[in-house]
């Protein structure tokens, strides 16, 4: 059951009439999130969840009813760490789209990311962490770790970076390039298919990281990733970096990266 609503304010206008403003809303509590959650489950969005890595507990909420809820609650960064604490993959998932980027602790973002229990759940944290003030330092940190859930979330944060941060060379993303030719194909499978997002999304960056990623791209070679029993599949980067510029020039923009930018982020609107 939603919270209920305040009584709506009267307020004075220039003629001196009394006017009702629209109610305001009270914040959803953490039991009532989660009986939204519940009831918004399905047994077939359960399956496909743990076909792709999710545990239980799970309700199995679709992605659109997560997004309405988001567009609810807006950001409440204590119910997002009360949702985090239930332990609830759906609950989990709608925590890192509701938490406030501005407030999330390091120590929170290395918890996430290492918890984290669905193959695109790692990326949502590092989405999170890009739009905080660790991102750069949970990036090196992360790429340094042997987690292999932390460089997981590492090269998701360094592809999010490339969108995200203006102030960091690209001198900095050219030897993220180089690591990834050099390891791509030892890394763990799923290690291997987020760096292979992140070169495609350093290209992204600028004309100058689009040409030495295309090169590195050619280089590599194709990228093998086991996705399991899903539908998912490894993108092709040249290709796929060609329609990214294409589609960015279309727009107006100078680049892919400066395209994302002018967007609401990722981890809320998908």
């Amino acid at each position: 059951m939603a919270a209920p609503k305040t009584p709506a304010s009267k307020t004075t206008n220039a003629r001196g009439a009394k006017t009702a403003t629209k109610p305001t809303a009270l914040r959803m509590t953490l039991a009532e999130t989660m009986r939204a959650l519940e009831k918004a489950g399905s047994e077939q969005t359960r399956k496909t969840y743990a076909r792709h890595g999710a545990k239980e507990p799970m309700f199995g909420v679709s992605f659109a009813t997560l997004k309405t809820l988001v567009g609810r609650i807006g950001v409440d960064h204590e119910l997002a760490l009360a949702l985090w604490e239930t332990e609830n993959h759906d609950a989990r998932v709608l925590a890192m789209k509701i938490a406030d980027p501005a407030r999330i602790a390091p120590s929170v973002l290395d918890r996430w990311a290492g918890e984290a229990c669905m193959r695109m759940c790692g990326g949502y944290v590092a989405m999170l962490a890009a739009e905080s003030p660790h991102g750069g330092a949970k990036a090196r940190e992360w790429l340094a770790s042997s987690e292999p859930a932390l460089r997981e979330a590492a090269w998701s944060l360094v592809g999010q970076l490339a969108n995200r941060d203006e102030k960091t060379p690209d001198e900095w993303f050219a030897k993220r390039l180089e690591e990834i030719e050099q390891s791509i194909h030892s890394a763990p499978n799923a290690e291997r298919a987020s760096m292979n997002t992140a070169l495609i999304t350093i290209g992204g960056r600028s004309a100058a990281l689009r040409k030495l990623a295309t090169a590195a791209a050619k280089r590599i070679g194709k990228v093998e990733v086991d996705h399991g029993d899903t539908a998912c599949k490894t993108p092709d980067a040249i290709p796929y970096l060609e329609k990214m510029w294409a589609h960015a020039a279309a727009k107006k923009f100078a680049s892919p990266a400066a395209q994302e930018r002018a967007r609401e982020p990722m981890r809320t609107r998908c």
